[in-house]
């Protein structure tokens, strides 16, 4: 074995990035984590201005089992690095009325669990059995998916399919082949109710029709494991994985672009090229930036594993508009989720996703976040925090000039103006003041994402589990990836997973359960490869 700690770049300080960075440090690496912006964080930013801060990225804590695993790694405690709160009511919900300028019928979903299903049914009849039913089925697909799926790097799939997954065959064939829409579509009869088993999809970057149903496993995690939030916000995540990376040894730089990745005459990576020249040597390179440009931009096309002709036959998920704004006054009428949703639903959806003209929808389907109703330090005494997510149609052009820019702003006040009439706060844009807006093209000028996407490569078949990019490159055998684009997919918890997974390639492991935690120090040294780096480079001996 090498016992000479090896020398590991990792691009983006993202959630992958430093989930991927603080692993590899404890695993005995020598770790220099670079982040072209001036904190660390990537989507997952933070916005403070005038007494306000709001996180700039995700705002959902979903899949708490992940969030376990990865600071039990490291001997460690979620609750006790991000003091967690239970959100009751989880979400609301605002359905669109007859008049799409009145107020809409509103929803909430609640802490406990059979008090939803007896609200469902009192609205559908039968509707609420049938929501029950299939939050337990979603549990045991969430289980099985925890079990086999979810923590594999699909290096040696045979692993995967253990009697109970064989056994499981066809009707996860059927899963994977029918969309999460149709499924739905199948239990609940109420376009309503179907609209609460089915918004997931945009959280895989994606719509239910192009879902596939395998995901229905998402509603386990809103209708009976709870909704969870850091009580300082988002951003204390990432606060308290940059400490630990730090305290692991990790040197994390800033303000500091990558500008190509160096490989060698023998095709492995030797290191990253800086803007202003450096070369950063390192022994292996791991990719937290957006696949398409670490693939066709930071790479010579001769070592480009998937060019952009691999690219033209992929989807780029949603793209977003974010809205980040100030109330005077409070929003009782808000909770901290609230969901608007549009009766056209479908219509909706084909606006921002799908083979047609894409543009812009109004009204449109919006989230909103009210986090100062859990973290009161998020607004100025008196004021409330606002951040409203729409759903957009992956196109870099959307606020690319100022022109675009502008009528992207007047769309922003639009939606304001929607969630204070469906909400009945007939004076909220008076009340308001919108401090930024994030647009498609800001998704690419700020992190290079492919197309503008928000999220990543949308969750299709053809796009999801062991059909999803690798998590190596199989030109360059020691540059790896990290994050939303690779496997296994979207989303804080699963890019944790993501960097849980680089660290099982470093060790040859093809387990399909989570490494035992916590994880010792120096583990990489244990690998089953009889050089971890070197042997992963030259494919030796598994």
């Amino acid at each position: 074995m090498n016992h000479t700690p090896s020398r590991i770049v990792v691009i983006g300080g993202g959630v992958g990035g430093l989930a991927a960075a603080a692993l590899l440090a404890r695993g005995g690496a020598h770790v220099t984590l670079l982040e072209r912006h001036g904190r660390v964080g990537g989507r997952a930013g933070l916005l403070a201005i005038d007494g306000y801060t709001f996180d700039t990225g995700p705002s959902w804590y979903l899949m708490p089992e992940a969030f376990d695993q990865f600071f039990a790694l490291f001997g460690r405690s979620a609750h006790q690095e991000l003091d967690l709160v239970e959100l009751d009511p989880r979400y609301r919900v605002f359905f669109e009325g007859e008049d799409p300028t009145g107020p809409a019928v509103t929803l909430d979903v609640g802490a406990d669990p059979e008090a939803n299903y007896a609200l469902f049914n009192s609205w559908s009849p039968g509707d609420g059995d049938a929501m029950r039913a299939y939050a337990a089925e979603s549990e045991q697909l969430y289980r099985l998916a925890l079990a086999r799926f979810l923590y594999t790097t699909f290096e040696n799939p045979v692993k995967v399919a253990n009697l109970k997954v064989m056994s499981q065959l066809p009707r996860l064939v059927s899963l994977l082949t029918r969309s999460l829409a149709a499924k739905v579509a199948s239990k609940v009869s109420d376009p309503r109710l179907r609209q609460i088993l089915g918004f997931h999809a945009v959280f895989l970057g994606s719509s239910p029709a192009r879902t596939p149903s395998l995901f229905s496993l998402m509603s386990h995690l809103d209708l009976t494991d709870g909704v969870r939030y850091p009580r300082k916000g988002m951003y204390a995540l990432i606060e308290a994985m940059e400490r630990l990376a730090k305290d692991e040894g990790v040197e994390i730089r800033t303000n500091t672009n990558v500008t190509r990745i160096v490989v060698g005459a023998d095709g492995l990576a030797t290191g990253v090229e800086l803007g202003d020249g450096e070369h950063v040597p390192a022994d292996a390179v791991v990719s937290g930036a957006d696949m398409h440009h670490t693939e066709t931009v930071l790479l010579e096309p001769r070592h480009q594993w998937q060019p952009e002709r691999t690219w033209a036959k992929r989807g780029p998920g949603v793209s977003a508009l974010l809205v980040m704004a100030g109330v005077k006054g409070e929003l009782p009428e808000l909770a901290h989720h609230s969901l608007f949703f549009t009766s056209d639903w479908e219509a909706n959806f084909d606006k921002i996703i799908g083979d047609g003209e894409l543009t812009p929808p109004f009204p449109a389907s919006v989230y909103a976040s009210r986090v100062s109703v859990t973290n009161p330090d998020a607004a100025p005494a008196g004021h409330e925090s606002l951040y409203l997510l729409v759903p957009f149609p992956a196109d870099p052009t959307l606020g690319a000039t100022p022109r675009s820019r502008e009528q992207l702003e007047e769309f922003a006040w639009r939606y304001i103006e929607q969630i204070g009439q469906w909400a009945s706060i007939p004076d909220l844009r008076e009340r308001t003041t919108i401090y930024k807006i994030t647009t498609p093209s800001d998704f690419v000028a700020d992190f290079s994402a492919w197309k503008g996407s928000a999220l990543g490569l949308e969750h299709t078949v053809r796009q999801s589990a062991l059909f999803r990019p690798a998590n190596v490159s199989k030109k360059v055998p020691n540059l790896l990836y990290v994050g939303a684009s690779t496997t296994p997919g979207i989303g804080m918890p699963i890019c944790l997973i993501s960097a849980e997974l680089v660290a099982k390639r470093l060790l040859g492991a093809t387990t399909v359960s989570p490494l035992p935690t916590p994880a010792p120090a120096g583990f990489l040294s244990r690998s089953l490869r009889k050089d971890v780096l070197g042997s992963i480079a030259r494919g030796e001996a598994r």
